[in-house]
């Protein structure tokens, strides 16, 4: 028997896109077919990232060729990501990191509220998403990528670029990482004033050879201190994600994080707020959601300072264990906490394209007094 194309994009007609509310056809996802006998194979591009999605829509397009057009028809599905356009529409000009497109600073007001976690499965998704993706793990005086990421013991190597010694940064999981925590004791504590540790972080970011990244997320330390302003003084940042849980101490904290990067000598845009810790579930009970630090704390702080609500995350135990043994939670497949994770990025994602397509690029911050503090 011989199948014809136009049946195949008929049945095709019928299967709605993830995430599109079109037809895979009418959302030009499916991006070619070919008939050989009764071969069939069939190159799709949805937008989900997730393999849950993947795996729908490869068992959907089966169904329905084997449903309407010809059931002993042999079907291979290839599933894409829809990534070129993403990364089209997030490219920013005017980085000072060569090769780098957008800086992104996660932060918090307060210690604790998990946000070394939230940047290292920001960092996981993005790059599960296609991304090419680095993280800068800024906090001087307690540095924890290398455990997040597994690579306690790693050591950023030496390689030449043009003439001149680079680090290479440390890689896992396909995320390319540098910490100061790869160049000190563990079991010794970092005793730097200021210029010492801003002289180390310029090291990290202006010594290394990050090549071609489409995002680079700095993890800065909590508070609003003297790294965060050497930070915008030293590289042009694209946006900054705030973390924070529900309780007010936390909020109150992170309502100075965002002011800190709205300043008018600053004015590095913030993408959103994710609120972490949001609720407790526990297992024996899976329906019953206990709200230990509050409710809706950060997402009602966000629609007061007019900021855009990235997601919540729950208080889960395998979200603390894989940070431990340095697996980030994120890589797991077709959990609700992967789920959780993908839907923060794409929301942080549209945040970004939105910035860079009503704003100019971000420049680097020239700060003398800050507060009556001096900054120099």
């Amino acid at each position: 028997m011989k199948i014809n194309k136009q049946d195949i994009y008929a049945a095709l007609e019928t299967i709605t896109a993830p995430g599109e509310g079109k037809s895979l056809v009418e959302s030009n996802s499916v991006t070619n077919v070919v008939t050989f006998g009764k071969e069939v194979i069939v190159d799709v591009t949805i937008a989900n990232p997730s393999l849950q999605a993947k795996k729908k829509i490869e068992v959907e397009i089966m169904k329905v060729i084997h449903d309407k057009v010809y059931e002993k028809a042999d079907v291979k599905v290839n599933v894409k990501v829809k990534v070129a356009e993403v990364a089209t529409s997030t490219k920013i000009q005017g980085t000072k990191i060569e090769g780098v497109q957008n800086i992104i600073a996660v932060a918090s007001g307060k210690g604790g509220v998990g946000k070394s976690t939230i940047t290292a499965n920001l960092a996981v998704t993005l790059a599960k998403m296609g991304f090419k993706v680095g993280i800068l793990d800024a906090d001087v005086y307690g540095p924890s990528m290398p455990i997040m990421f597994d690579v306690v013991d790693a050591r950023p190597l030496a390689t030449n670029v043009n003439g001149r010694s680079k680090m290479l940064p440390v890689e896992s999981y396909g995320i390319k990482i540098l910490s100061l925590g790869f160049f000190t004791d563990a079991n010794q504590a970092v005793i730097w004033r200021g210029a010492m540790a801003n002289k180390a972080l310029n090291q990290l970011i202006f010594d290394a050879d990050w090549g071609e990244l489409d995002f680079l997320l700095v993890d800065l330390p909590p508070g609003t201190g003297d790294i965060h302003l050497s930070m915008v003084q030293a590289i042009p940042l694209t946006g900054a994600v705030i973390v924070s849980t529900p309780q007010n101490i936390a909020l109150a904290d992170a309502k100075r994080g965002v002011a800190m990067f709205q300043q008018e000598n600053i004015q590095v845009p913030v993408l959103g707020i994710v609120e972490n810790m949001s609720y407790f579930t526990p297992a024996e009970l899976p329906e019953n959601k206990y709200y230990i630090f509050g409710k809706d704390g950060a997402k009602n702080l966000a629609e007061d300072i007019d900021v855009a609500f990235l997601g919540e995350v729950p208080l889960v135990q395998s979200i603390r264990e894989g940070g431990d043994v340095g697996h980030p939670v994120a890589l797991q497949e077709e959990t609700p906490l992967e789920e959780a994770f993908i839907d923060i990025t794409k929301k942080m994602l549209t945040q970004l394209i939105k910035r860079n397509e009503e704003l100019p690029p971000t420049e680097v911050v020239k700060i003398t007094t800050m507060s009556g503090c001096s900054t120099s």
